[in-house]
């Protein structure tokens, strides 16, 4: 792996507080069900347009009506150049209540953090949609680590904390569960989700920023382990999540194969992670609410 090109460059800290204003989403039946197709799920409540409410979101399809401000907000607060560098590295999901195909919904978004880490500058940002009507749908803080880019200073929003739920201890997993990821999966899953970032599926790109080549979506990663959790754990039934946390902290190849492994199970808590093929954590410290 290559140093980004990039490096040496600066996110200043004062970004902090910078908002956009509301950016408005219509869903339908046919992104819900191509977001759940692209994770490979074929239970039928995902496909199910008779049903009153049309098909049932996968807990994670938040990401795709996010995405428009994500875009938004980093077009206002990132210099362009860097834009190829970002890599999400924490996601952490409150579902008021799940959203359907009928809705029209409003996103706002805000940079709530920036500070130095290891490999670069974590950026966190706070998205928080609601529908027509002004009632909460989903909020999300969403991390990405912009690989070999400094900051100038460490800066964090004074807002109401979205209180990460801690994953239930456990020495070893319950079960797991291989997952194979094609050479395909991240083309497929951009057009699906609505979400392109060309790191994820241009090999010139993915070069640029320092890739040996293209890697998998974080929000892919962790979809796909959490289908695997909800088909273990939640007889199936996506509507039973109320909330998602995880770290993002490996890289995910393509082609290869993850194994989701489910852990420590209290009360309305379960706790989650996933490994590459030789061991290593791709997803650690990931837990869903019920």
């Amino acid at each position: 792996m290559t140093a980004p090109r990039g490096a040496h460059a600066t996110i200043a800290g004062k970004i902090v507080g910078t908002e956009i204003g509301a950016v408005s989403t219509s869903l339908d039946a046919r992104w819900l069900m191509a977001y759940s197709a692209a994770l490979g799920l074929d239970d039928r409540r995902y496909y199910d347009t008779a049903s009153a409410s049309g098909p049932a979101a996968h807990p994670l399809f938040s990401v795709c009506y996010e995405w428009p401000a994500v875009l938004a907000l980093r077009a206002r607060t990132i210099s362009e150049r860097l834009l190829k560098l970002a890599v999400h590295s924490t996601h952490h999901v409150v579902i008021h209540r799940p959203p359907s195909a009928h809705d029209r919904l409003l996103t706002r978004a805000q940079v709530t953090e920036v500070r130095s880490t290891r490999t670069g500058t974590l950026y966190v940002a706070r998205f928080s949609t609601v529908d027509r009507n002004g009632r909460p749908v989903t909020t999300t803080e969403y991390g990405s680590v912009f690989r070999g880019v400094e900051t100038d200073g460490q800066t964090r929003l004074v807002v109401e904390p979205l209180v990460r739920p801690l994953p239930p201890p456990s020495s070893e997993a319950r079960w797991s569960k291989p997952v194979p990821v094609a050479s395909w999966a991240a083309h497929v899953y951009s057009e699906c989700a609505r979400i392109w970032n060309p790191i994820h599926t241009d090999l010139a790109v993915a070069r640029e920023a320092g890739l040996s080549a293209p890697i998998l979506h974080g929000s892919a990663t962790l979809a796909l382990a959490v289908s695997q959790v909800i088909g273990r754990e939640l007889d199936g039934d996506p509507a039973r999540v109320r909330e998602i946390a995880a770290r993002l902290t490996g890289m995910v190849s393509m082609p290869s194969t993850i194994t989701v492994r489910g852990r420590a199970r209290a009360g309305d808590l379960i706790a989650f992670d996933a490994v590459d093929a030789g061991g290593e954590p791709v997803l650690s410290d990931g837990v869903i609410r019920t």
